[in-house]
C-alpha cells in the first residue's frame, strides 16, 4: 500500500513513517470479453502510454486516483500530457478522468506522454520509483480505467470503490523498453503483457542480488549502512513472522529499494507491499549515517512492511477502505513485537507511546473511519495500533501470549476467505475482554468521533490491562 508517509517534525528533521497497503483498492468489476489494451513504452528519455479502449464512452475514469500527500493535489494532470486531439485529462470529483471537450465518445485510441517522477500518494502505491542510476519502476495498477456515461457519474463516485459493481475490468498492459529488457516479478524479459499484475515493473539496468529468503534490487546510491540493514535485517524479521504465523504465501519475495537523494533537513522512509514484492524509498540527509534514531526507525519500517505479508495485501485483508486501521495498526504492533524479540535493546515503549500520542491528536479531528477523506491517514495507523494494543492486553489476560498469537487465531478463523472484517475484530475483543462496552467505545471513535480521546483510550486500557498513568492530561505508557 505504499499507502502513506507521515511526517513528524523533530527540530529541522522530519521522519517519515511508512505504510504498506492502499486504503482504496481496485474496484471488483466484470471483466470485459476483450479488455482495454495498454502499451507502456520507454524510448530513451521519452515515455508514452497508448490506450486501445474497448467501447464507446464519453468518460473513462482511473480507478487509482489518490492525491499527492503534500498539497493534496492530483498528480496525473501535471505528469501526463494527452497527445490525442480533443481528449482532456482532468479531475472530476474524487477521480482522474479522460473525457472529450465536446462531450462525445472518447476516441478508441488515446496516446499520452508520461513524465515519471518521485511523489508520495495518500493511501496508494506511488506511480513511480526513481533510482539514482536512471532506472525507473512503474506501478502496474495506475493504468486501469473504466467507462462511465457522464461526467456527473464520475463526480458521484466515492473514494472507496470496494463493493461497487463497475463495468469493464483490469486492463491488459504491455511493458516495453527499447533500451533493453524489463524486470517483471523477478524475471528479465524483452517485453511483458499481463492483466491485473499488481506489481512494479522495472525499466533500466538495476542489479539484483539473491539473499536469505529475499531477492534485493537496491539503488546503488543508497547509503551503505541502509543497504546492509535491508539485506540483513529483513530476512530476520521475515523468519520471525514465519516462525510464529507460518511461511508467507508465494515465491521468494523481492525487495526493491530506491533512493531519492540527501535532501536537506529531511529523513524520509516510504514503502508498500505487493504480492511477492516489498518496495521502499528513502530520502534525506537524516538517513546518511546510522544514528541510533535512524537505525531504530529503519528497523521498525522493515518490520511494518514485512508484516503485511501476513496482515495486509498479502495476508489477511480488510473488507472496506475505512477498515484499514485493522491491517495498518496491526502491522505497526507486529513490527514492535518482532523487533523486540530480535533485539532485546529495542525501545518498544517509545514507539508505542508515539502511537498513543498520535491517536489522541488525530481522533480529536473527527471520526477515524473517515480519516482518509480528510487526508489524516496516519489515524488508521496510530489508532489501529492503540486498539490492537488493547486487544493484545485482553488476550494476554485470558489466553497468554502476545499480538502475534491474536493474528494466528485470526488466520485460523478466516482461512476460507482471507478477509478480517471489522465485526470479526471487535467480536474478538469482546470475547477476550468479556466487556461489550469496549466495542461501543471504539465504534464511537470510528463512526462518530469523540471530544475526549484521552478518556476513551484510558478507559480501554484500564479494562484490558495495558499499564499507563495520566500525566497532565496525557496518557503515558509504563
Amino acid at each position: 500500500m505504499r499507502a502513506i508517509l507521515t511526517a513528524v517534525a523533530l527540530t529541522m528533521l522530519t521522519v517519515g513513517g511508512a505504510a504498506a497497503e492502499p486504503l482504496t483498492r481496485p474496484a471488483r468489476s466484470h471483466q470485459a470479453v476483450q479488455p482495454v489494451a495498454v502499451l507502456v513504452e520507454r524510448d530513451g528519455d521519452r515515455w508514452t502510454v497508448e490506450y486501445l479502449l474497448n467501447e464507446d464512452a464519453p468518460v473513462w475514469f482511473f480507478q487509482r486516483s489518490a492525491l499527492l500527500r503534500v498539497g493534496r493535489t492530483p498528480w496525473r494532470p501535471d505528469w501526463w500530457s494527452v497527445e490525442t486531439p480533443g481528449v482532456i485529462l482532468d479531475r472530476q470529483g474524487r477521480k482522474d478522468v479522460l473525457r472529450t471537450a465536446d462531450g462525445g465518445p472518447v476516441p478508441r485510441r488515446v496516446r499520452i506522454t508520461m513524465h515519471p517522477r518521485e511523489g508520495d500518494l495518500e493511501a496508494d502505491y506511488d506511480p513511480a520509483l526513481m533510482f539514482s542510476d536512471g532506472a525507473v519502476a512503474l506501478y502496474s495498477g495506475q493504468f486501469d480505467v473504466a467507462p462511465l456515461a457522464s461526467v456527473e457519474q464520475a463526480r458521484a463516485l466515492p473514494l472507496d470503490l470496494n463493493g461497487i459493481d463497475l463495468p469493464g475490468g483490469p486492463a491488459e498492459v504491455t511493458w516495453r523498453d527499447r533500451g533493453g529488457p524489463v524486470l517483471f516479478k523477478g524475471e528479465r524479459l524483452e517485453q511483458v503483457t499481463a492483466i491485473d499484475a499488481d506489481t512494479y515493473v522495472l525499466f533500466g539496468e538495476a542489479r539484483t542480488r539473491e539473499g536469505a529468503g529475499v531477492t534485493t534490487v537496491i539503488d546503488p546510491g543508497l547509503p551503505v549502512w541502509l543497504g546492509e540493514q535491508l539485506g540483513g535485517f529483513t530476512p530476520l524479521v521475515m523468519d520471525y513472522y514465519a516462525s510464529r504465523l507460518g511461511p508467507q504465501a508465494g515465491p521468494t519475495p523481492t525487495l526493491m529499494v530506491s533512493w531519492t537523494g540527501p535532501t536537506e533537513s529531511l529523513s524520509s522512509m516510504g514503502g508498500s507491499v505487493l504480492p511477492g514484492l516489498i518496495s521502499m524509498n528513502f530520502e534525506g540527509e537524516g538517513v546518511l549515517d546510522p544514528e541510533p534514531a535512524a537505525l531504530a526507525r529503519a528497523r521498525w519500517f522493515i518490520g511494518h512492511e514485512s508484516a503485511h505479508f501476513w496482515l495486509g495485501s498479502n495476508g489477511l485483508k480488510y473488507e472496506f477502505a475505512r477498515d484499514a486501521w485493522i491491517t495498518e495498526g496491526g502491522a505497526d504492533l507486529m513490527a514492535v513485537r518482532a523487533i523486540s524479540a530480535i533485539d532485546p535493546t529495542y525501545d518498544a515503549r517509545t514507539e508505542l507511546q508515539r502511537e498513543v500520542d498520535d491517536c489522541v491528536r488525530l481522533a480529536a479531528g473527527g471520526p477515524v473511519a473517515s480519516a482518509g477523506e480528510r487526508g489524516d491517514n496516519r489515524a488508521y495507523y496510530a489508532c489501529g495500533a492503540v486498539w490492537s494494543l488493547a486487544l493484545e492486553g485482553a488476550w494476554r489476560e485470558r489466553e497468554g501470549g502476545d499480538f502475534l498469537d491474536v493474528i494466528a487465531d485470526f488466520q485460523r478463523r478466516n482461512a476460507d476467505d482471507g478477509v478480517l472484517t471489522r465485526d470479526e475484530w471487535l467480536e474478538t475483543l469482546t470475547g477476550a475482554s468479556r466487556d461489550p462496552s469496549l466495542r461501543i467505545g471504539i465504534e464511537r471513535m470510528l463512526d462518530i468521533g469523540t471530544g475526549d480521546p484521552v478518556g476513551e483510550i484510558a478507559r480501554l486500557f484500564d479494562r484490558t490491562g495495558v499499564a499507563f498513568r495520566i500525566e497532565a492530561g496525557r496518557i503515558v505508557l509504563i
